[in-house]
């Protein structure tokens, strides 16, 4: 989830002061793109005995230009890497860190990495689903963070005081964890830089010649960064799942060994252990977060849910849209437009044909030698789980999934994410947004909206997500892989979020993401009314929302299929598959696995069914009818269930904006016009 990175020197490396910190610098602000809510480095000098910390909650960016970050490059020329001066050379290992805050909060320093335990310190990429148990299970251990790193540096303590050599303390502790999990750590008290990883997100050059080896989350950031970076193309290697390696500062020699060997493979030698001393630099923020508005409980009870009256409301005979969907009319024998216009996606689809027709088309994509060849774009949902399972599972391909988290993805998502990337052997390639930015300007808008609520603007608190298609295309040109492979499906097209802006449904597209030219100037020009009529919306967003549309709409998109479109999704057996194979976590608050990793989901669908009476979930179940999957009246069960407020979903996005949940709650309630609330 978060980005890792760092270099290893050997004593007589002939690696100058100013090539090392100029690439590290440069290699240090591409990693920002994998997290920018904390950030840290740990530099050791295994001769000297030496070992300093720098961390705080703040971006890369921000950390190179503190006084701490100056003072431990000038150290290190001095100490270690001044070639040629007075003081003597000497090896050096450094690890850094660009974090996407999971578990724990950043505010609190102990959380952020590099996580040290006595004499380990290491930089964690990935989640560790089964973090509890492992404390729980270690009683002897004391846990000091909510990070869930901080397990694993003690465990790894732990084998080195026991005598145990890097290599095979790694393998050990791979033995017991769940999740995914690329590491890179550093004992003070010997001179061996160790990585590893069970989902294949390392990447490094190791240059014997000059006896150094950097390594980075991806393979791009290695390369032309710098002095040391020029010419790597060809030079970067990837660590693959279930991979370790260690690099000997003092032999300068690099082992690699299998996680899962029964061999221990040692790292290096055993030796006497050395004594080190250890500083600490904290560096923190200026408090740039969101600050909620009041500290009052949330109050469930202000929740309002009227079966009854949900019930009562006039539906389609054949589905279950209601009259208060935007633009419906049913004919004589009440049945809807909707289902009238209806084109059948999975009805007589022969599903082994189609299966056979996916295969084909993508025939020309599949590499000759295993490396990776489809880009997987990877919220942690139900469906994009599922899709994962099939493209590795069945359909032979070596996906890289990518994940684009714009701060509004929750826990679970990301803790889904580590099951099956860790499970599976998966790389997960994360770009994370400025998230303290997107979550600043979903608040404005949801503040603006607040103040004159109407229903078609709804969707402009999601707009900061529709980046993906342009990042999808930036990560095919950083990876050379051509081919990407989307989960979505066509039973969730939610065309009434464009209706209620005015825009009439258009039953002839071919793609549920569609809209024609003539749609697209009316979308456009509905909100730039809304704007005019409420000016609360135009604010630091505005460019935000104007690449989202761009990106959505008028990106260009090659080489890429709807999964979906092929092979007939059918809601039982993806759940059975992610559940019973891979522990697919469910939400709390939800009897459905639908939208469950989607932190706006349980806002807007809550506002949609106070105001209207329906949610997307309507939608969605009412395609599940026409398309034979459920009947009529099942359909009506579950969407009684599925509309019910998501208690704890709606006080994570709200409090998460910084807002105040009872005040957001009631002026929603303020919307009935149905008497949905009794």
């Amino acid at each position: 989830m978060c980005g890792i990175l760092g270099f290893a020197l050997g004593k007589h490396s002939r690696v100058s002061a100013a090539e090392i910190k100029d690439s590290f610098s440069q290699l240090f602000l591409r990693s920002e793109s994998r997290g920018k809510e904390s950030a840290g480095l740990h530099v050791c000098l295994p001769a000297s005995g030496i070992a300093w910390t720098l961390k705080g909650d703040v971006p890369a960016s921000r950390l190179m230009k503190t006084a701490e970050y100056r003072e431990i490059w000038r150290q290190l020329k001095e100490r270690a890497i001044n070639r040629g001066q007075a003081h003597p050379d000497q090896s050096t290992i450094v690890i850094a860190h660009s974090r996407l805050v999971t578990n724990g909060a950043a505010e609190r320093p102990e959380n952020n990495q590099p996580v040290s335990v006595g004499s380990v310190s290491m930089v964690h990429n990935g989640i560790i689903v089964n973090v509890a148990d492992l404390w729980a299970e270690h009683l002897n251990l004391k846990r000091s963070a909510e990070v869930d790193t901080e397990i694993m540096a003690a465990l790894l303590h732990e084998e080195c005081l026991e005598g145990n050599t890097p290599g095979s303390a790694t393998k050990r502790i791979y033995k017991e964890i769940r999740g995914a999990a690329s590491i890179a750590w550093v004992d003070s008290a010997m001179p061996c830089l160790s990585l590893a990883t069970n989902t294949g997100d390392l990447y490094y050059h190791h240059d014997k010649a000059n006896s150094f080896i950097m390594f980075a989350s991806e393979a791009y950031m290695l390369k032309g960064i710098g002095a040391l970076g020029q010419g790597l193309e060809g030079d970067v290697a990837n660590l693959r799942a279930g991979r370790g390696l260690t690099f000997d500062v003092d032999k300068q020699t690099c082992r690699h060994f299998e996680l899962a060997g029964t061999n221990e493979s040692p790292a290096t030698d055993k030796r006497p252990r050395r004594q080190f001393q250890h500083k600490t630099w904290t560096v923190e923020s200026s408090g740039s977060a969101p600050q909620v508005q009041a500290s009052r409980q949330a109050d469930f009870n202000l929740l309002r849910y009227n079966e009854n009256t949900v019930r009562s409301l006039k539906r389609c005979s054949r589905c279950i849209l209601p009259e208060t969907f935007p633009f419906i009319h049913y004919d004589a024998q009440g049945v809807c437009n909707y289902c009238l216009g209806y084109k059948p996606k999975y009805l007589g689809v022969n599903r082994e044909e189609a299966k056979k027709n996916f295969l084909q088309k993508i025939e020309i994509y599949k590499s000759k030698h295993g490396e990776p060849n489809v880009i997987l774009p990877f919220s942690g949902g139900r469906d994009s789980c599922y899709g994962l399972h099939l493209l590795k599972k069945e359909f032979g391909l070596n996906p890289i999934t990518f994940t684009y988290d714009w701060g509004m993805v929750t826990d679970l998502a990301r803790r889904n994410i580590a099951r099956m990337c860790g499970q599976l052997g998966v790389p997960n390639i994360l770009v994370s947004a400025d998230i303290a930015k997107k979550r600043m300007n979903i608040r404005r808008n949801v503040t603006a909206w607040l103040r004159r609520p109407v229903l078609g603007i709804v969707p402009l608190f999601m707009a900061g997500d529709k980046q993906f298609f342009k990042v999808v295309n930036l990560l095919k040109k950083q990876t050379g892989i051509r081919l990407n492979i989307w989960s979505s499906n066509e039973l969730e097209n939610t065309d009434f979020k464009s209706g209620f802006c005015g825009i009439r449904p258009d039953f002839q597209k071919n793609r549920f993401d569609w809209l024609d030219w003539r749609r697209k100037c009316h979308l456009v020009g509905y909100y730039a009314w809304q704007f005019g009529r409420n000016p609360a919306y135009i604010n630091t967003s505005i460019i935000d929302t104007l690449e989202s549309f761009y990106s959505y709409y008028i990106e260009k998109r090659e080489d890429y299929f709807w999964l979906f479109n092929f092979i007939k999704w059918e809601e039982s057996e993806v759940e059975s598959v992610i559940t019973n194979l891979y522990a697919f976590e469910r939400a709390p608050d939800s009897m459905s696995t639908w939208r469950i990793g989607d932190g706006t989901a349980p806002f807007y669908n809550y506002i949609y069914v106070t105001a209207r009476g329906f949610s997307e979930f309507d939608t969605f179940r009412s395609n599940q009818v026409r398309e034979g999957m459920l009947t009529r009246d099942s359909a009506l069960k579950l969407v009684v269930n599925d509309n019910r407020p998501r208690q704890e979903g709606l006080k994570w996005y709200i409090e998460t904006l910084g807002l105040d949940f009872n005040s957001v709650i009631l002026k929603i309630n303020k919307l009935d016009s149905l008497g949905l609330h009794g």
